[in-house]
């Protein structure tokens, strides 16, 4: 990289934009946050959509708060939109209270409104931490059909590392791993491969607790349920690495 001059409408790199996209996010949020705040901001917004996304949930909190104040808030919704629901809930929580409304507003009311419901947890709980996007199908479907929606659903949601199973009422009577799903006999129903011991937290429960829960049963995933055990979310390993190793500046998070 060249040094930047603020004099230029686009960051001067020795290598071109898509090599640019090309690095990872972490590497990117390197760059962003060790030079000047006015070039950060100018290589931030001539990110495609995605890239900005994954690079601004690798940033301190103050540093993505820079970032999202930088641009229109049309951008930063988009931006804030193709991020999952818990990266975007951190980010607004450090935003000012009119700034993140005003984001919200540009954002597809369905993505608002899994994002608010996060923005209710404090972040060292387990509701804090967990993604409220999940894959859970019925008991009574077979695997063939399982796999099929598969297909279509893990689009939408990343990463993905159980298949929940829950009753008419959303409460959870089982998970299936990936692996599981793949090597089971197609024509059997969930409810007969699936495994019915669960490991489970409540969106109360302190980020730590749920750490230990983690490492002492080897999971790369646990589901989040509620009072009625209706599934609320779930924290992968990933979001606990976090909570062991946490980034300076560890946000506190406030309703929007």
């Amino acid at each position: 990289m060249q040094p930047l001059s603020p004099q230029l409408n686009a960051i001067a790199l020795t290598v071109s934009r898509q090599m640019v996209s090309d690095l990872h996010p972490a590497d990117l949020a390197e760059i962003i946050s060790q030079v000047p705040q006015k070039e950060g901001a100018a290589l931030f917004e001539n990110l495609d959509i995605e890239t900005a996304a994954e690079a601004l949930s690798e940033l301190e909190p103050d540093k993505q708060a820079e970032m999202i104040e930088s641009i229109e808030p049309e951008k930063a919704a988009d931006i804030i939109e193709e991020m999952n629901p818990d990266d975007a809930a951190d980010v607004l929580s450090d935003l000012p209270t009119e700034v993140a409304k005003e984001i919200l507003e540009h954002i597809e009311k369905e993505d608002a409104e899994d994002i608010q419901e996060l923005l209710h947890h404090e972040e060292d709980t387990a509701g804090g931490l967990m993604n409220n996007l999940f894959i859970a199908y019925p008991p009574n479907i077979t695997v063939s059909e399982a796999l099929e929606r598969f297909r279509k659903d893990a689009e939408e949601v990343e990463p993905v590392y159980y298949i929940f199973v829950v009753d008419p009422l959303e409460k959870l009577v089982g998970v299936l791993s990936l692996r599981e799903m793949i090597l089971a006999d197609p024509d059997k129903l969930l409810a007969d491969v699936m495994q019915t011991k669960l490991r489970t937290v409540t969106p109360e429960t302190d980020e730590m607790v749920v750490a230990e829960i983690i490492s002492k049963y080897d999971l790369v995933a646990v589901p989040v349920v509620d009072s009625d055990g209706v599934c609320a979310g779930v924290i992968t390993v990933d979001d606990i690495i976090d909570v062991i190793m946490p980034r300076e500046g560890k946000r506190k998070r406030r309703k929007v």
